[in-house]
């Protein structure tokens, strides 16, 4: 991994792994798939306006908004929203488990999609992080059951997974063209966007809005860290290291979460824990390394 890559790698894991926390002060008053609607618009808002200030192009035919579309609503849209609605009936240690499945969601639909080879370190790395993030969140797994209702959180997240690898897939397929990552997130939070608010006007949720400082500083640094800054790291990655490789970061963003939720929220570690850290430490040293 060069310089620029392990730069864009450490980045989206860090700014994704603090934005579990920022997600907490979204919560309350406010329709969490409506908060979602907001952070989007507002990334989208800013991106275009970053564009035009930058003069990078954002005329594309009908076939390239086609891919955009389809990246935006999978990556921006009915993902977030599949997770969101899914933590409605499983604890988000249990979630966190099941998108890290997008690791090996990626390594076969890059193998369909894109023709790309499937390196036996990526499958043994993945299968390692992904022993390591049940350690971590082990207390959760023991409390889940296999009601009706924790069936259907688990179907809904791991449909959220699905959708995601395909917005994946579509990004690649957007980044490998040359086009500008700034122009292809602008478009696909647009797209992202209105997905989300077909959603919400079918559902019937309530578009209210919360003024206190917290909620509104966490939507800010949601929509420019956790969404212009690191989405544009993350796809700039799929371009460079392939969708199965840059998927890895997800197996690392719930120990970042989990480090600032010892500092802020006195999380309590444990030998078994720890071990996880090791295991996904392992993991992303297979997967990233050279054969």
């Amino acid at each position: 991994m060069n310089a620029t890559s392990a730069f864009l790698y450490v980045s989206t894991v860090l700014i994704w792994g603090s934005t579990w926390i920022a997600i907490t002060y979204q919560l309350g008053t406010v329709d969490p798939l409506v908060s979602v609607i907001y952070r989007m618009s507002l990334a989208s808002a800013l991106l275009f306006g970053l564009c035009k200030i930058r003069k990078i192009p954002l005329n594309f035919g009908l076939k390239e908004h086609g891919f955009m579309a389809l990246q935006g609503v999978c990556l921006f849209g009915l993902n977030y929203w599949a997770i969101y609605h899914s933590e409605l009936y499983l604890p988000s240690g249990i979630i966190a488990i099941i998108f890290s499945l997008i690791v090996f969601f990626n390594i076969v639909n890059g193998r369909i999609f894109l023709k790309r080879p499937i390196a036996i370190n990526s499958i043994v790395g993945g299968i390692i992080g992904l022993s390591g993030i049940c350690l971590l969140f082990y207390p959760e797994l023991l409390k889940f059951s296999n009601t009706g209702t924790a069936l259907k959180g688990f179907m809904l997240a791991f449909t959220a997974v699905f959708i995601a690898s395909l917005g994946n897939i579509a990004a690649t397929r957007n980044g490998l063209l040359g086009t500008s990552v700034w122009s292809i997130n602008a478009w696909g939070t647009l797209y992202g966007t209105l997905a989300l608010v077909i959603i919400a006007l079918v559902s019937g949720a309530s578009f209210s809005f919360d003024n206190s400082f917290e909620y509104v500083a966490s939507l800010v640094y949601l929509s420019i860290f956790g969404t212009i800054l690191a989405f544009g790291a993350y796809l700039k990655l799929l371009v460079i290291m392939g969708p199965e490789k840059a998927s890895y970061s997800g197996l690392l963003i719930p120990f970042v979460a989990i480090l600032i939720s010892t500092i802020f929220e006195d999380y309590q570690w444990s030998l078994m824990a720890g071990l996880g850290f090791v295991l996904v430490a392992a993991g992303n040293y297979l997967v990233m390394g050279r054969r």
